[in-house]
Protein backbone atom coordinates (compact mmCIF):
# COMPACT_ATOMS: atom_id res chain seq x y z
CA UNK A 1 0.00 0.00 0.00
CA UNK A 2 2.69 2.30 0.91
CA UNK A 3 4.27 1.74 -2.27
CA UNK A 4 1.49 2.23 -4.14
CA UNK A 5 0.77 5.26 -2.46
CA UNK A 6 4.21 6.25 -3.40
CA UNK A 7 3.38 5.71 -7.08
CA UNK A 8 0.19 7.58 -7.12
CA UNK A 9 1.89 11.23 -5.42
CA UNK A 10 4.65 11.03 -7.53
CA UNK A 11 2.47 10.67 -10.53
CA UNK A 12 4.87 8.39 -12.16
CA UNK A 13 3.84 7.58 -15.58
CA UNK A 14 5.73 4.32 -15.51
CA UNK A 15 4.04 2.75 -12.79
CA UNK A 16 0.57 1.96 -12.07
CA UNK A 17 -1.21 3.18 -9.04
CA UNK A 18 -4.70 1.73 -8.05
CA UNK A 19 -5.29 5.07 -6.26
CA UNK A 20 -5.26 6.61 -9.88
CA UNK A 21 -8.23 4.58 -10.14
CA UNK A 22 -10.51 4.87 -7.06
CA UNK A 23 -13.77 2.71 -8.15
CA UNK A 24 -11.96 -0.10 -7.64
CA UNK A 25 -11.04 -0.28 -4.27
CA UNK A 26 -12.68 -0.52 -0.92
CA UNK A 27 -13.45 2.09 1.54
CA UNK A 28 -10.49 0.52 4.28
CA UNK A 29 -7.94 0.77 1.55
CA UNK A 30 -8.61 4.00 0.75
CA UNK A 31 -8.82 5.66 3.76
CA UNK A 32 -4.87 3.91 4.12
CA UNK A 33 -4.01 6.07 1.48
CA UNK A 34 -5.72 8.86 2.78
CA UNK A 35 -3.90 8.22 6.20
CA UNK A 36 -0.50 8.45 4.92
CA UNK A 37 -1.13 11.68 2.81
CA UNK A 38 -2.22 13.42 5.83
CA UNK A 39 1.18 11.59 7.99
CA UNK A 40 3.35 13.18 4.83
CA UNK A 41 1.78 16.50 5.26
CA UNK A 42 1.93 16.71 8.98
CA UNK A 43 5.70 15.74 8.00
CA UNK A 44 5.99 18.24 5.70
CA UNK A 45 4.35 21.12 8.08
CA UNK A 46 7.35 20.49 10.85
CA UNK A 47 9.86 20.30 8.05
CA UNK A 48 8.78 23.43 7.03
CA UNK A 49 8.57 25.31 10.15
CA UNK A 50 12.03 24.07 11.06
CA UNK A 51 13.26 25.76 8.11
CA UNK A 52 11.57 28.99 8.88
CA UNK A 53 12.87 28.91 12.53
CA UNK A 54 16.35 28.93 11.11
CA UNK A 55 15.83 31.29 8.03
CA UNK A 56 14.06 33.87 10.14
CA UNK A 57 16.04 33.43 13.57
CA UNK A 58 12.21 32.87 15.26
CA UNK A 59 11.41 29.55 17.40
CA UNK A 60 8.04 28.15 15.57
CA UNK A 61 5.68 25.87 17.01
CA UNK A 62 5.84 22.81 14.29
CA UNK A 63 2.44 21.57 15.84
CA UNK A 64 -0.90 23.38 16.33
CA UNK A 65 -1.63 23.62 19.90
CA UNK A 66 -4.62 24.31 21.58
CA UNK A 67 -4.72 25.93 25.09
CA UNK A 68 -8.53 25.63 26.27
CA UNK A 69 -10.66 26.21 28.85
CA UNK A 70 -13.54 24.34 29.22
CA UNK A 71 -15.97 27.18 30.28
CA UNK A 72 -14.90 29.14 26.61
CA UNK A 73 -14.11 26.07 24.98
CA UNK A 74 -15.69 27.66 21.25
CA UNK A 75 -13.54 30.97 22.06
CA UNK A 76 -10.71 29.39 22.77
CA UNK A 77 -11.26 26.90 19.69
CA UNK A 78 -11.22 29.46 16.44
CA UNK A 79 -8.09 29.39 15.23
CA UNK A 80 -6.17 32.46 14.80
CA UNK A 81 -3.62 31.36 11.88
CA UNK A 82 -5.40 29.26 9.62
CA UNK A 83 -2.40 28.02 7.93
CA UNK A 84 -1.60 26.18 10.89
CA UNK A 85 -4.22 23.54 10.48
CA UNK A 86 -2.13 21.58 8.14
CA UNK A 87 0.05 20.64 11.68
CA UNK A 88 -0.45 17.60 13.91
CA UNK A 89 -3.30 18.91 16.69
CA UNK A 90 -2.28 18.76 20.07
CA UNK A 91 -4.92 19.95 22.97
CA UNK A 92 -4.53 21.25 26.10
CA UNK A 93 -6.93 22.11 28.66
CA UNK A 94 -6.10 25.27 30.70
CA UNK A 95 -4.95 23.85 34.07
CA UNK A 96 -5.49 20.43 33.84
CA UNK A 97 -2.20 17.96 32.91
CA UNK A 98 -2.24 15.76 30.76
CA UNK A 99 0.09 14.92 27.26
CA UNK A 100 -2.21 14.39 24.40
CA UNK A 101 -1.95 11.61 22.97
CA UNK A 102 -5.35 11.46 21.32
CA UNK A 103 -7.82 11.41 24.22
CA UNK A 104 -7.67 14.67 24.90
CA UNK A 105 -7.90 16.07 21.10
CA UNK A 106 -11.01 13.14 21.10
CA UNK A 107 -12.29 14.87 24.14
CA UNK A 108 -12.15 18.57 22.80
CA UNK A 109 -14.20 17.49 19.36
CA UNK A 110 -16.99 16.16 21.91
CA UNK A 111 -17.03 19.21 23.89
CA UNK A 112 -17.20 21.39 20.64
CA UNK A 113 -19.63 19.17 18.83
CA UNK A 114 -21.85 19.33 22.30
CA UNK A 115 -21.45 22.97 22.46
CA UNK A 116 -22.40 23.61 18.66
CA UNK A 117 -25.59 21.51 18.36
CA UNK A 118 -26.70 22.49 21.52
CA UNK A 119 -30.58 23.55 20.92
CA UNK A 120 -30.18 26.31 23.27
CA UNK A 121 -27.82 28.29 20.78
CA UNK A 122 -30.04 27.47 17.77
CA UNK A 123 -27.34 27.20 15.12
CA UNK A 124 -28.97 23.54 13.93
CA UNK A 125 -32.40 21.94 14.09
CA UNK A 126 -32.76 18.65 15.28
CA UNK A 127 -35.24 15.78 14.31
CA UNK A 128 -35.72 13.56 16.70
CA UNK A 129 -37.61 10.89 14.72
CA UNK A 130 -34.54 10.63 12.07
CA UNK A 131 -31.96 11.98 14.42
CA UNK A 132 -30.37 13.69 12.36
CA UNK A 133 -29.25 17.74 12.69
CA UNK A 134 -29.89 20.35 9.59
CA UNK A 135 -28.44 24.19 9.39
CA UNK A 136 -31.06 26.65 11.23
CA UNK A 137 -31.50 29.25 8.39
CA UNK A 138 -33.17 31.66 10.94
CA UNK A 139 -30.05 31.07 12.94
CA UNK A 140 -28.23 34.56 14.16
CA UNK A 141 -25.29 32.87 14.95
CA UNK A 142 -22.03 34.46 12.97
CA UNK A 143 -20.74 33.32 10.22
CA UNK A 144 -17.31 32.22 12.39
CA UNK A 145 -19.52 29.71 14.24
CA UNK A 146 -20.18 27.77 11.23
CA UNK A 147 -16.68 27.85 9.84
CA UNK A 148 -15.49 26.42 13.19
CA UNK A 149 -17.56 23.04 12.64
CA UNK A 150 -16.39 22.81 9.17
CA UNK A 151 -13.19 22.66 10.50
CA UNK A 152 -13.83 20.33 13.08
CA UNK A 153 -14.90 18.00 10.82
CA UNK A 154 -11.83 18.35 8.86
CA UNK A 155 -9.73 18.00 11.19
CA UNK A 156 -11.31 15.00 12.28
CA UNK A 157 -10.37 13.39 8.85
CA UNK A 158 -7.04 14.79 8.90
CA UNK A 159 -6.25 13.60 12.81
CA UNK A 160 -8.03 10.13 12.35
CA UNK A 161 -11.10 10.48 14.92
CA UNK A 162 -14.71 9.45 14.62
CA UNK A 163 -17.53 12.37 15.50
CA UNK A 164 -20.07 11.80 17.56
CA UNK A 165 -22.38 13.98 14.69
CA UNK A 166 -25.26 13.36 12.12
CA UNK A 167 -26.07 14.92 9.09
CA UNK A 168 -28.30 13.89 6.27
CA UNK A 169 -26.21 12.60 3.09
CA UNK A 170 -27.00 15.61 1.44
CA UNK A 171 -24.58 16.91 3.46
CA UNK A 172 -21.64 15.29 2.52
CA UNK A 173 -22.73 15.64 -1.33
CA UNK A 174 -22.49 19.24 -1.21
CA UNK A 175 -19.27 19.07 0.62
CA UNK A 176 -17.90 17.17 -2.06
CA UNK A 177 -19.37 19.89 -4.89
CA UNK A 178 -22.60 18.31 -5.61
CA UNK A 179 -25.90 20.13 -4.84
CA UNK A 180 -28.84 19.37 -2.87
CA UNK A 181 -31.91 18.05 -5.05
CA UNK A 182 -35.25 16.83 -4.42
CA UNK A 183 -34.25 13.17 -4.44
CA UNK A 184 -32.30 13.71 -1.14
CA UNK A 185 -35.24 14.86 0.21
CA UNK A 186 -36.10 10.79 0.79
CA UNK A 187 -33.14 10.58 2.82
CA UNK A 188 -34.55 10.96 5.68
CA UNK A 189 -33.84 14.74 5.39
CA UNK A 190 -35.04 16.04 9.07
CA UNK A 191 -36.53 19.34 7.68
CA UNK A 192 -38.93 17.44 5.38
CA UNK A 193 -41.52 17.07 7.96
CA UNK A 194 -42.28 20.75 8.18
CA UNK A 195 -42.88 21.10 4.66
CA UNK A 196 -45.75 18.95 4.17
CA UNK A 197 -47.08 20.24 1.23
CA UNK A 198 -44.12 19.25 -0.68
CA UNK A 199 -44.10 16.18 1.02
CA UNK A 200 -47.71 15.08 -0.15
CA UNK A 201 -46.61 16.24 -3.67
CA UNK A 202 -43.60 14.99 -3.63
CA UNK A 203 -45.09 11.40 -2.97
CA UNK A 204 -47.12 12.02 -6.36
CA UNK A 205 -43.74 12.37 -8.10
CA UNK A 206 -41.90 9.58 -6.49
CA UNK A 207 -44.12 6.87 -8.53
CA UNK A 208 -40.98 7.46 -10.85
CA UNK A 209 -38.30 6.97 -8.31
CA UNK A 210 -40.10 3.36 -7.16
CA UNK A 211 -41.59 2.42 -10.31
CA UNK A 212 -40.57 1.68 -13.97
CA UNK A 213 -43.84 2.86 -14.94
CA UNK A 214 -44.58 6.29 -16.33
CA UNK A 215 -45.42 9.46 -13.43
CA UNK A 216 -49.76 8.94 -12.86
CA UNK A 217 -51.78 10.99 -11.19
CA UNK A 218 -55.62 10.50 -11.14
CA UNK A 219 -56.66 13.90 -9.29
CA UNK A 220 -56.23 17.48 -10.21
CA UNK A 221 -52.67 18.85 -9.05
CA UNK A 222 -54.15 22.66 -9.29
CA UNK A 223 -57.69 21.75 -7.29
CA UNK A 224 -56.16 18.92 -4.75
CA UNK A 225 -53.53 20.65 -3.31
CA UNK A 226 -54.26 24.58 -4.25
CA UNK A 227 -50.90 25.27 -4.05
CA UNK A 228 -48.77 28.18 -5.71
CA UNK A 229 -45.00 29.24 -6.27
CA UNK A 230 -45.00 31.44 -3.22
CA UNK A 231 -44.08 29.14 -0.06
CA UNK A 232 -44.13 29.83 3.30
CA UNK A 233 -42.35 28.91 6.94
CA UNK A 234 -41.35 30.37 10.20
CA UNK A 235 -38.48 31.94 11.10
CA UNK A 236 -36.48 31.70 14.06
CA UNK A 237 -39.10 33.56 16.82
CA UNK A 238 -42.27 32.40 15.29
CA UNK A 239 -43.06 34.60 12.57
CA UNK A 240 -44.37 33.79 9.01
CA UNK A 241 -41.93 33.87 6.45
CA UNK A 242 -43.05 33.94 2.67
CA UNK A 243 -40.87 33.28 -0.18
CA UNK A 244 -41.37 33.63 -4.08
CA UNK A 245 -39.72 30.38 -5.76
CA UNK A 246 -40.01 32.34 -8.97
CA UNK A 247 -41.38 36.18 -9.57
CA UNK A 248 -44.80 36.89 -8.42
CA UNK A 249 -45.01 33.36 -7.31
CA UNK A 250 -48.05 33.77 -5.04
CA UNK A 251 -50.04 34.45 -8.52
CA UNK A 252 -48.62 30.96 -10.40
CA UNK A 253 -50.25 28.03 -9.66
CA UNK A 254 -49.07 24.64 -9.16
CA UNK A 255 -50.45 22.68 -11.77
CA UNK A 256 -50.09 19.24 -13.21
CA UNK A 257 -47.63 20.29 -15.91
CA UNK A 258 -45.12 22.60 -13.83
CA UNK A 259 -45.49 20.14 -10.89
CA UNK A 260 -42.01 19.10 -10.97
CA UNK A 261 -40.68 21.99 -11.57
CA UNK A 262 -42.34 23.61 -8.24
CA UNK A 263 -40.98 20.64 -6.59
CA UNK A 264 -37.58 21.14 -7.85
CA UNK A 265 -37.63 25.05 -7.13
CA UNK A 266 -38.83 23.87 -3.18
CA UNK A 267 -36.33 21.40 -2.64
CA UNK A 268 -33.41 23.45 -3.87
CA UNK A 269 -34.98 26.45 -1.52
CA UNK A 270 -34.69 24.23 1.35
CA UNK A 271 -31.28 22.25 0.66
CA UNK A 272 -29.43 25.40 -0.82
CA UNK A 273 -30.44 28.94 -0.57
CA UNK A 274 -32.11 29.52 2.75
CA UNK A 275 -28.65 27.63 4.09
CA UNK A 276 -26.86 29.22 1.63
CA UNK A 277 -25.08 31.89 4.43
CA UNK A 278 -24.52 29.46 6.89
CA UNK A 279 -23.16 26.04 4.63
CA UNK A 280 -21.08 28.46 2.88
CA UNK A 281 -19.61 29.31 5.77
CA UNK A 282 -19.48 25.58 7.26
CA UNK A 283 -17.66 24.36 3.93
CA UNK A 284 -14.86 26.99 4.01
CA UNK A 285 -13.99 25.64 7.59
CA UNK A 286 -14.26 22.11 5.98
CA UNK A 287 -11.97 22.85 2.98
CA UNK A 288 -9.44 25.27 5.07
CA UNK A 289 -8.14 21.77 5.86
CA UNK A 290 -8.98 19.28 3.60
CA UNK A 291 -8.45 21.85 0.00
CA UNK A 292 -5.05 20.04 -0.32
CA UNK A 293 -6.46 16.26 0.39
CA UNK A 294 -6.94 13.70 -2.30
CA UNK A 295 -10.32 13.29 -0.24
CA UNK A 296 -12.41 14.68 -2.75
CA UNK A 297 -10.60 12.70 -5.69
CA UNK A 298 -10.64 9.01 -3.59
CA UNK A 299 -13.94 9.20 -1.51
CA UNK A 300 -17.80 9.02 -2.15
CA UNK A 301 -19.67 11.14 -0.32
CA UNK A 302 -20.74 8.23 1.70
CA UNK A 303 -17.11 7.44 2.39
CA UNK A 304 -16.71 10.64 3.66
CA UNK A 305 -19.53 9.89 5.96
CA UNK A 306 -17.77 6.97 6.75
CA UNK A 307 -14.24 8.59 7.69
CA UNK A 308 -16.14 11.36 10.20
CA UNK A 309 -18.90 9.43 11.76
CA UNK A 310 -17.76 5.69 11.31
CA UNK A 311 -19.91 2.87 9.99
CA UNK A 312 -23.34 1.60 11.73
CA UNK A 313 -22.29 -2.17 11.10
CA UNK A 314 -20.98 -3.52 14.64
CA UNK A 315 -19.22 -6.57 14.82
CA UNK A 316 -18.93 -6.76 19.11
CA UNK A 317 -16.94 -10.18 18.52
CA UNK A 318 -14.00 -8.19 17.03
CA UNK A 319 -14.22 -5.65 19.68
CA UNK A 320 -13.77 -8.61 22.10
CA UNK A 321 -10.56 -9.63 20.46
CA UNK A 322 -8.81 -6.27 20.19
CA UNK A 323 -9.75 -5.19 23.88
CA UNK A 324 -7.26 -4.71 26.67
CA UNK A 325 -7.43 -5.05 30.18
CA UNK A 326 -6.19 -2.96 33.08
CA UNK A 327 -6.29 -2.85 36.95
CA UNK A 328 -6.23 -6.63 37.75
CA UNK A 329 -8.47 -7.71 35.27
CA UNK A 330 -7.62 -10.69 32.20
CA UNK A 331 -9.68 -12.51 29.69
CA UNK A 332 -9.56 -15.36 32.42
CA UNK A 333 -11.37 -12.96 35.18
CA UNK A 334 -14.89 -14.53 35.95
CA UNK A 335 -16.36 -10.58 35.63
CA UNK A 336 -14.93 -10.56 31.83
CA UNK A 337 -16.75 -13.61 30.79
CA UNK A 338 -19.92 -12.49 32.96
CA UNK A 339 -19.24 -8.72 30.80
CA UNK A 340 -18.82 -10.05 27.01
CA UNK A 341 -22.14 -12.70 27.73
CA UNK A 342 -23.90 -10.06 28.49
CA UNK A 343 -23.24 -7.47 25.93
CA UNK A 344 -23.13 -10.34 23.76
CA UNK A 345 -26.98 -11.06 24.73
CA UNK A 346 -28.06 -7.63 24.37
CA UNK A 347 -30.06 -6.10 21.11
CA UNK A 348 -29.10 -3.92 18.50
CA UNK A 349 -30.15 -0.58 20.34
CA UNK A 350 -28.77 -2.14 23.62
CA UNK A 351 -25.39 -2.74 21.80
CA UNK A 352 -25.52 1.12 20.59
CA UNK A 353 -25.73 2.20 23.42
CA UNK A 354 -22.93 0.82 25.18
CA UNK A 355 -20.58 2.09 22.57
CA UNK A 356 -21.88 5.04 22.62
CA UNK A 357 -21.14 5.09 26.65
CA UNK A 358 -18.02 4.20 26.46
CA UNK A 359 -16.86 5.73 23.22
CA UNK A 360 -18.78 8.80 22.62
CA UNK A 361 -20.37 7.10 19.58
CA UNK A 362 -22.73 4.85 18.29
CA UNK A 363 -20.74 3.45 15.63
CA UNK A 364 -17.68 2.05 14.65
CA UNK A 365 -14.88 3.23 13.05
CA UNK A 366 -13.88 2.40 8.89
CA UNK A 367 -12.41 -0.97 9.32
CA UNK A 368 -14.32 -1.99 12.13
CA UNK A 369 -15.13 -2.50 15.95
CA UNK A 370 -11.90 -4.57 16.11
CA UNK A 371 -9.92 -0.93 14.99
CA UNK A 372 -11.29 1.01 18.58
CA UNK A 373 -8.85 -0.67 20.90
CA UNK A 374 -11.58 -0.07 24.01
CA UNK A 375 -9.80 -0.68 27.50
CA UNK A 376 -11.95 -2.36 30.20
CA UNK A 377 -10.56 -1.31 34.00
CA UNK A 378 -11.11 -2.30 36.92
CA UNK A 379 -12.83 -0.11 39.33
CA UNK A 380 -12.86 -1.47 42.75
CA UNK A 381 -14.28 -4.60 44.32
CA UNK A 382 -18.20 -5.28 44.40
CA UNK A 383 -20.31 -2.11 45.20
CA UNK A 384 -23.88 -0.53 44.09
CA UNK A 385 -21.49 2.57 42.20
CA UNK A 386 -22.45 1.94 38.37
CA UNK A 387 -20.04 1.29 35.63
CA UNK A 388 -18.42 4.87 33.94
CA UNK A 389 -16.08 5.34 31.18
CA UNK A 390 -13.46 7.77 29.62
CA UNK A 391 -14.83 8.19 26.00
CA UNK A 392 -11.74 10.23 24.98
CA UNK A 393 -9.69 6.83 25.93
CA UNK A 394 -12.53 4.67 24.92
CA UNK A 395 -11.87 2.92 28.62
CA UNK A 396 -14.97 1.23 30.61
CA UNK A 397 -14.23 1.65 34.65
CA UNK A 398 -15.80 -1.58 35.35
CA UNK A 399 -16.33 -2.38 39.64
CA UNK A 400 -16.28 -6.12 39.96
CA UNK A 401 -19.64 -6.87 41.09
CA UNK A 402 -20.62 -10.62 42.22
CA UNK A 403 -22.66 -11.89 40.00
CA UNK A 404 -23.42 -11.71 36.33
CA UNK A 405 -27.25 -10.32 37.06
CA UNK A 406 -26.23 -7.99 38.91
CA UNK A 407 -23.66 -6.57 36.08
CA UNK A 408 -25.93 -6.78 33.94
CA UNK A 409 -28.62 -4.10 35.68
CA UNK A 410 -25.70 -1.93 36.92
CA UNK A 411 -24.44 -1.66 33.12
CA UNK A 412 -27.85 -1.46 31.66
CA UNK A 413 -28.89 1.37 34.12
CA UNK A 414 -25.61 2.92 33.62
CA UNK A 415 -25.98 2.75 29.65
CA UNK A 416 -29.68 3.58 29.36
CA UNK A 417 -29.48 6.67 31.30
CA UNK A 418 -26.07 8.07 30.67
CA UNK A 419 -26.62 11.64 28.34
CA UNK A 420 -23.55 13.44 26.22
CA UNK A 421 -20.66 12.05 26.08
CA UNK A 422 -20.69 9.27 28.71
CA UNK A 423 -20.38 9.39 32.45
CA UNK A 424 -17.27 11.24 32.38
Amino acid sequence: MDKDFTFFKVNAETKFSFQSCPFILSVITKSQGLYYDNRIRMYSERRLTALYSLAQGQQANPYLKLKVRRDHIIDDALVRNPSDLKKQLFVEFEGEQGVDEGGVSKEFFQLVLEEIFNPDIGMFTYDSDTKLFWFNSSSLENEAQYTLIGIVLGLAIYNNCILDVHFPMVVYRKLMGKKGTYLDLSDSHPVYVLFTAVMCLCCILQVKLWSSGLLEHTGNVEEDMMLTFQISHTDLFGNPVLYDLKDQGDQIPVTEDNRQEFVDLYADYILNTSVERQFKAFKKGFLMVTNESPLKYLFRPEEVELLICGSRKLDFEALEKTTEYDGGYSTDSQIIKDFWETIHSFGEEQKRLFLQFTTGTDRAPVGGLGKLKMIIAKNGSDTDRLPTSHTCFNALLLPEYSSKEKLRERLLKAITYAKGFGML
